[in-house]
């Protein structure tokens, strides 16, 4: 069909007509842009703009062979880029469906894009040159970016879809997890905007703000579709810039004469506390802002209550707040409560209300039938705008469905004169800041830990009274002796550590409980339910106090800080960890505090900041890991790290209590101890954790010219802090070369070493070093760190060796998650001294040939071998075999000619990262007790369960 210079007459019958009246109808309005950058400057869009960029994009889509129903997974960060590729999809008659943003380590992302590929039958894949290099490599995948679509000619004719075609697929929140992809129609979106506006009464002259990224489906419909199909103006920011500093919401609000916007509660919290630090004579107009509405989770009383209180100064009216309900399903809001917070005084949470015009609400019992109102069941809906289910996957479609066609929400509410109220959830899922993390998911990694008894653990959600968002509990049977309060306490330490790592925020509280406490059913199954009704009701209280004490009893007596850096940091810390400040000791260990490595790169990252200290590195926190510690370094070095060689101390104590013999552990081939950070984690209250960093870090420190020079330095680094055996050292890949070096300059000083063990390479490095230039050093050891996944490191050689240095690294750099560069503390300049080392060292390690023996040696080897060039192109079983052969090589270096190997989950370069450290750590534990006669800290569950020695 040709193209109009005036919009479709009559109703509209599919969502691209919806931008072509809005070009045509309202071309003095559109959009905001505000980049991601620190210029507060927004770049405006017209509606008749995007309908130009979308129909150029449209053109370039075609060319590459589309047709419509075809499926588009678009990927972009940023809406100035988001917004013309869907526009461009739904007027091609293409089905786009929004990617979140990549998540977890290379691994995780690149198995979400193969579910996802797989899911929607090998769709196209938008997204930006910039955006580009962070796809995984998914077989058959093909990628295109916006710039190279971008130019084209304006697409001459659009498809006009029928109300019932697709329109768009968005998938299901979640941690983790296999992702559904909900269908929704034409008619689905076309029913959701007449309705919502039945509440709204949005119209030309209305601003929205939306600062949510366009994989949730409230951004794309609650805050552009709705404003789009009644011409209002649309802001859209960085969901950084809101949360960075929560007040920026009130203030984009006051300075573009904002009337709607959105927001999950817990924004809502933070605002409420961050209102102190607002600059006395601040002048804010709040005035204009007509509602916000806020759903995701939901609104405790006082949490909105006090919002409206503390903003009322600034013209906020007090009917402003909107708690409302809405889920994919549903094409986002559908139930709205226009009377908080008078509808729901003396309430501790705000009802929902009313449902949009079309949409039927009932509540039901176990049978689906109808409960009178004030009765507490599942609610199920029925209306025009509900998903006709999910993307190829019947059995969730049929699953969704009551006989008599309604959609099961997997809520538990009551209505009351209309009004929904929510009571919770039947679903085994919780709710922290807005995203969705499973149980099951939770207690299935738990479960690793060799503290926690299998099948006795249990994750649910709790609201204490005036907090803003759900917090997590933890309920499990520890497998510690009774009365053992050290390896209690070591218990509580690794669950909490477990879960920050994995999902990355706090658990509220961790409850240690008798077996009895978990009554289960007779499937096995723990009623967690049950577990909350009774911790909410007071009956968990004296276990709570009596953990409150073990913590008290290992962390000593409380020393409040002392001088203005002390102070500074006890306040950083709190604020790292989530507790109050006044409860954080000035002698506390960050790690015993409960800190895990990812709470270590935010307190480096907020000292950085906040008390400029530009030469802060992490391994800094690491050997100074209190407060007063912290303090007294800073008070010396106020710019942070300044190191000569004089200076140069290659010990790195990662956890320094226990009462066992010292673990020495040799970095890998990189250099660096980072990776080491989880496994060490591990070994608190067990023995003391030391790891050895190579020289040439730091500024003013001199790479090791030679082999005989680094070993001399680690052997009296080691008899520093242990003047005599029995040693128990360790090295991981490369450093176990290392270590065998150390062991047999210790041996030959009349040292016994009890313990030696190397993770995952052998012992002859000759073979394996061939092709084993400069770019491909550096890609194996960016796979190894995270930053590339196995493809690119394969790959990529090829690619950098025509590049000079700088540039080889830039380009690793560019492909890498921006998190985990974060989580590395990595810039190119840091990127280029490590990599340049780890050149260096790999030289040093080629002049080294091992020779002799040691009494004994135990080879940890994960699943698969490192992504070496030796095993490029060669089948995954031969590779396996060849590279256990190699590792059986350290049978020649062993008394008696055989070593010990212990099979350890994971591939080479993810053995000591969630979840595989879990097993590992256990494994490694064991076989280090064995070999020093030193006994575990025990405990009802007995030896650690997994693979056994071979």
């Amino acid at each position: 069909m040709g193209m109009n210079d005036r919009p479709p007459a009559g109703e509209a019958r599919n969502v691209g007509q919806l931008l072509l009246r809005a070009a045509a109808r309202y071309p003095e309005s559109g959009l905001y842009y505000r980049g991601t950058g620190s210029s507060a400057e927004f770049r405006r869009s017209s509606y008749p703009e995007l309908l130009d960029q979308a129909l150029r994009l449209l053109s370039g889509l075609r060319g590459l062979g589309l047709r419509p129903r075809d499926r588009v997974l678009l990927l972009m960060d940023d809406a100035e880029a988001f917004l013309p590729g869907f526009w461009a999809c739904v007027l091609g008659g293409f089905v786009p469906c929004p990617l979140p943003p990549a998540a977890g380590n290379v691994e995780q992302a690149a198995a979400h894009h193969r579910h996802v590929h797989r899911l929607l039958g090998g769709p196209l894949l938008v997204t930006g040159e910039r955006l580009a290099a962070e796809v995984p490599q998914v077989p058959g995948l093909t990628v295109a970016t916006v710039e190279a679509l971008a130019d084209h000619d304006r697409a001459s004719d659009v498809y006009e879809a029928e109300p019932e075609d697709l329109a768009v697929l968005m998938l299901t929140s979640g941690s983790t997890g296999q992702a559904k992809a909900v269908m929704l129609t034409h008619a689905n979106l076309l029913a959701s905007m007449r309705a919502k506006n039945g509440f709204h009464e949005l119209g030309a002259s209305d601003t929205v703000l939306n600062w949510v990224g366009f994989d949730h489906v409230a951004a794309l419909l609650e805050c552009h579709l709705l404003p789009l199909s009644t011409g209002s103006s649309q802001l859209h920011v960085p969901s950084s810039h809101i949360l960075d500093e929560p007040l920026e919401f009130l203030r984009l609000i006051s300075r573009h004469h904002v009337t709607v916007t959105f927001t999950p509660n817990f924004l809502l919290g933070l605002v409420n506390s961050a209102r102190h630090r607002m600059p006395a004579g601040e002048a804010l107009d709040l005035s204009r802002l007509r509602h916000i509405v806020s759903g995701g989770e939901a609104v405790p009383y006082t949490t909105g209550t006090a919002f409206l209180e503390r903003f009322a100064p600034f013209g906020l009216r007090r009917d402003v707040l909107w708690p409302a309900f809405g889920m994919t399903e549903t094409c986002a809001g559908s139930i709205y409560s226009l009377g908080f917070p008078d509808a729901d005084a003396g309430q501790e949470f705000a009802s929902v209300g009313l449902p949009v015009a079309a949409l039927d609400v009932r509540v039901a019992d176990a049978q689906d039938r109808a409960l009178p109102d004030g009765r507490a069941g599942e609610v199920q809906l029925r209306g025009p705008m509900i998903t006709p289910g999910y993307y190829h996957n019947e059995e969730a479609t049929s699953s969704s469905r009551t006989a008599d066609g309604w959609f099961r929400t997997g809520d538990i509410g009551r209505l009351r004169d209309g009004r929904l109220t929510l009571v919770g959830r039947s679903k085994d899922n919780i709710i922290v800041n807005g995203v969705n993390y499973f149980s099951h998911e939770i207690e299935t990694a738990l479960e690793e830990l060799d503290h926690v008894t299998p099948s006795f653990v249990a994750a649910f959600p709790t609201r204490p009274e005036g907090s803003d968002t759900e917090q997590l509990v933890v309920a499990f049977h520890p497998r510690t002796r009774p009365g053992d309060d050290t390896a209690l306490y070591d218990a509580m330490t690794a669950v909490r550590a477990a879960v920050v790592m994995h999902w990355g925020f706090r658990p509220a509280l961790v409850l240690p409980l008798a077996r009895e406490e978990f009554v289960k059913n007779s499937l096995g199954k723990i009623s967690r339910a049950k577990l909350r009704a009774r911790l909410e009701a007071g009956e968990f209280d004296d276990v709570t106090r009596a953990t409150v004490e073990v913590i008290r009893q290992h962390m000593g007596d409380y020393s409040p800080p002392r001088t203005d850096n002390e102070r500074a940091l006890v306040r950083i810390y709190g604020e790292t960890l989530d507790v109050s400040p006044s409860s954080v000791s000035a002698t506390a260990n960050f790690f015993d505090l409960g800190g895990t490595s990812l709470d270590l790169l935010r307190l480096r990252g907020s000292i950085t900041q906040r008390l400029n200290v530009p030469g802060l590195q992490t391994i800094d926190l690491l050997n100074a890991p209190t407060v007063r510690a912290l303090a007294g370094y800073l008070d010396e070095n106020p710019a942070g790290t300044v190191k000569t060689d004089d200076g140069y101390d290659p010990i790195v104590p990662m956890q320094q209590g226990g009462t066992k013999t010292p673990l020495f552990c040799v970095h890998p081939g990189a250099g660096e101890v980072l990776v080491l950070l989880d496994l060490a984690r591990h070994f608190a209250g067990d023995r003391p954790f030391h790891a050895l960093r190579a020289r040439g870090f730091t500024s003013g420190e001199t790479p090791f010219t030679s082999h005989g020079e680094m070993i001399a330095a680690y052997t009296r680094a080691i008899q520093d802090r242990q003047p005599h055996g029995p040693y128990a050292l360790a090295g991981y890949s490369s450093g176990g070369l290392i270590a065998f070096a150390i062991a047999q300059e210790l041996q030959s000083r009349g040292e016994q070493v009890a313990f030696l063990g190397g993770f995952d390479f052998p012992p002859v490095l000759t073979p394996l070093l061939v092709g084993l230039d400069f770019s491909v050093t550096v890609s194996v050891l960016s796979h190894f760190l995270g930053l590339l996944d196995k493809e690119q490191s394969e790959e990529l050689p090829g690619k950098l060796r025509e590049l000079p240095l700088e540039q080889q690294l830039q380009t690793v750099m560019d492909l890498a998650p921006r998190k985990r560069l974060a989580e590395l503390d990595l810039d190119l300049q840091k990127f280029t001294v490590w990599m340049t080392l780890a050149d260096k060292l790999k030289k040093i390690r080629a002049e080294y040939e091992l020779s002799g023996t040691v009494p004994s040696m135990t080879v940890f080897h994960g699943t698969t071998p490192p992504p070496l060039p030796v095993f490029h192109g060669m089948p995954a079983a031969q590779a396996e075999r060849t590279w256990l052969d190699r590792l059986h090589g350290w049978d020649r270096f062993t008394a008696g000619g055989a070593a010990r190997y212990v099979k350890v989950p994971g591939e080479h370069h993810t053995l000591t990262a969630p979840p595989h450290v879990a097993v590992f750590q256990a494994l490694l534990r064991q076989e280090i007790d064995r070999s020093m006669g030193e006994g575990g800290a025990g405990g009802e569950g007995g030896a650690v369960s997994g693979p056994e020695a071979e």
